[in-house]
């Protein structure tokens, strides 16, 4: 009885030494994952012992699936001895003919349950600072929501509106991206700055580097990246595609949170949705389809607006009409 015992419990840890293996090819990076298929073929070819746990381990998770096991078997806390203990309930009471089955499908389910889940917006005029809890910090401009998903192997977070300044820890096991609906950034470094709007998604890289992909990818297909920016580069990802790198100041990425909205060649219609986002009262543009056209360069205080309307006619063939209302509208000369 008590070599059967230790038998089951040996055939167990090696059982769940190689669904681990086969977790971390399924999730994290590229690295990460070649570097788990090459530690599972080595290890699995080290003993027939490991070769049998590997190939009920391969069956296990290939044949199961989590969801239907949701109702019965709970997610276990955060725990690792409350872990422990719901894992050899499940055991016990499947035996350990269907161990497996039963391991691969927990493990599996386990593995995809959210550590942290945080639901970011912020309003016309609020920016918002947030720290995750693996330490990275998250500055939100005007007008964003987006929400962050910590998971064992990787982070992410889904930017649907506006922007975000990251400040990432790094961390090679779990590997952090945003994605947008214009494209995936995964981060190489760690200081940069995603923004959507007006149908596309801009990346601004301050400090170390970034991948760029554009387009709806999944990460489980993820081709080549289409660009890696650098620090002080920016490039854009729309509906044709990637943009061409440019040039930044890195000092101007997210220049907000320093109380300065910046503008390099940026279309005046964006320039003027940037400071609504800040205005109590809007700016408008007139219907001249040659508005659309100016482009303007420079750096404008938050705190003065009627700076950076007083200086419009100075750089821009336009006019500002007041009217009595208070209503500003930009039309051309």
């Amino acid at each position: 009885m008590a070599a059967a015992a230790f038998n089951a419990k040996s055939s167990r840890k090696l059982l769940e030494y190689a669904l681990l293996l086969i977790a971390r090819q399924h999730g994290g990076d590229s690295a990460t994952a070649k570097a788990a298929q090459e530690a599972f073929a080595q290890w699995r070819s080290a003993a027939p012992a490991h070769e049998a746990a590997a190939q009920a381990a391969l069956r296990g998770w290939a044949a199961t699936q989590a969801d239907h096991l949701q109702g019965a078997v709970p997610l276990p806390p955060t725990q690792a001895a409350r872990d422990a203990t719901a894992r050899r309930r499940v055991l016990s009471v499947l035996g350990f003919v269907g161990l497996a089955a039963a391991v691969g499908a927990c493990s599996r389910w386990y593995w995809l349950q959210p550590l942290e889940q945080m639901a970011l917006h912020t309003g016309h005029g609020q920016v918002l600072a947030r720290t995750l809890a693996d330490g990275s910090q998250l500055d939100l401009a005007p007008r964003t929501s987006a929400q962050a998903v910590l998971y064992r192997n990787r982070r992410e977070v889904r930017l649907t509106a506006g922007e975000v300044r990251f400040e990432v820890q790094a961390n090679a096991d779990r590997p952090f991206e945003v994605l947008t609906d214009w494209g995936r950034v995964r981060v190489l470094g760690t200081a940069f700055t995603v923004s959507v709007r007006d149908q596309r998604m801009t990346v601004a890289v301050a400090r170390g580097r970034v991948a760029v992909w554009s387009g709806r990818t999944d990460a489980a297909e993820m081709r080549t990246p289409d660009a890696e920016l650098l620090a002080g580069q920016t490039v854009q990802a729309g509906a044709q595609g990637l943009g061409d790198i440019r040039a930044v100041a890195a000092s101007d990425v997210a220049a907000w949170r320093q109380g300065w909205l910046v503008f390099d060649r940026t279309p005046l219609p964006d320039a003027v949705a940037r400071w609504n986002d800040y205005l109590a009262q809007p700016l408008a543009l007139a219907g001249d389809a040659a508005l659309r056209e100016l482009r303007l360069t420079g750096s404008f205080p938050l705190r003065d607006p009627g700076a950076f309307v007083a200086s419009l006619p100075k750089v821009l063939p336009v006019q500002v009409d007041r009217a009595p209302s208070g209503t500003q509208t930009i039309r051309m000369r």
